[in-house]
């Protein structure tokens, strides 16, 4: 029997090595024998089918996050995920609030800095990201239209100093040419027609997959129609579409930062790379769901 290496396979499926280690371990290819620390794979395995979406009756974390958001219970998985996903969105973005001023800001609502320069942005921004994703919890399984993703840069973006700018317009598309990590982005001319033509088909996907979330995702930043918070947007609207479509929502946290980044960038040819790097995000979110005695498949 010939056999391939993890690295041989991963490249010729198109996933990273870690995932077909992790379907190694798993026992999900045939034949793959272990020898020392290095796994031999069959050359004519079949690469195993990934189990990206569950029930969406089997998962209550929308409905619990919903009856903690409504009572104002802190303490609870709806205070976690608030802080969480707020510092670590932000954070990626360049905010410099750590985790425990972003946690006095959520419990408290003010902030105690000594000896320290805070950006009063940075404040701001942390505070309206609490909005949108109280926003993107109660409004979680009404479709995704252009109003509900402009209302959320309305919110995110309001009272910053971007807001004072002219040429910036909060709540609508860009009107100057932007670039993320130096690729270049759509034209604001075309901005409204490729995004409107991008929620048409993501729209038009009956039972949609975690898959299907990237895909979007990666167009969405890709076409990056706002001037600025782009990333945080994009985020949400991935938080709530998995909480609308029965899939274990995650966190990009900053560790993942450089992962989720190459992902974004490789999905064409490889979209392996994100797809490990939020299942990872997912798995961390399992933990906590865990914890919290929240139910999911």
């Amino acid at each position: 029997m010939e056999y391939l290496s993890v690295k041989e396979v991963a490249a010729l499926w198109g996933l990273s090595a870690r995932s077909v280690r992790d379907y190694c371990d798993n026992g999900r290819i045939p034949g793959a024998i272990l020898i020392g620390k290095t796994w031999h794979i069959p050359f004519n395995a079949e690469k195993p089918m990934r189990k990206t979406r569950c029930d969406k009756k089997s998962l209550p974390l929308l409905e619990r996050l919903q009856e903690e958001q409504e009572a104002a219970l802190h303490g609870g998985i709806y205070h976690r995920i608030q802080i969480d996903l707020t510092y670590n969105s932000n954070h990626i973005e360049g905010s410099r609030l750590s985790s425990e001023q972003t946690r006095y800001i959520f419990e408290t609502n003010t902030i105690g800095v000594e000896n320290e320069v805070v950006d009063i942005d940075d404040i701001i921004e942390t505070v309206n990201h609490f909005r949108c994703v109280d926003m993107v919890i109660k409004e979680a399984l009404k479709p995704l239209t252009e109003t509900m993703i402009k209302q959320l840069h309305f919110m995110l973006k309001s009272g910053t100093s971007d807001s004072r700018r002219s040429w910036f317009a909060i709540g609508d598309y860009k009107r100057v040419p932007n670039e993320v990590g130096g690729r270049e982005t759509v034209a604001s001319s075309e901005v409204e027609e490729n995004l409107s033509r991008l929620l048409k088909e993501y729209v038009g996907i009956k039972t949609k997959t975690l898959d299907d979330l990237l895909d979007f995702h990666v167009r969405f930043e890709r076409i990056h129609p706002f001037q600025d918070g782009n990333g945080r947007i994009g985020r949400l609207i991935l938080f709530k579409e998995c909480l609308r479509n029965g899939i274990v929502p995650f966190i990009i946290t900053d560790e993942l930062k450089f992962f989720y980044y190459r992902g974004l960038e490789q999905w064409d040819t490889t979209k392996g790379y994100l797809l490990d790097t939020c299942l990872t995000a997912q798995d961390n979110m399992k933990a906590l769901l865990s914890y919290f005695h929240v139910p999911y498949d």
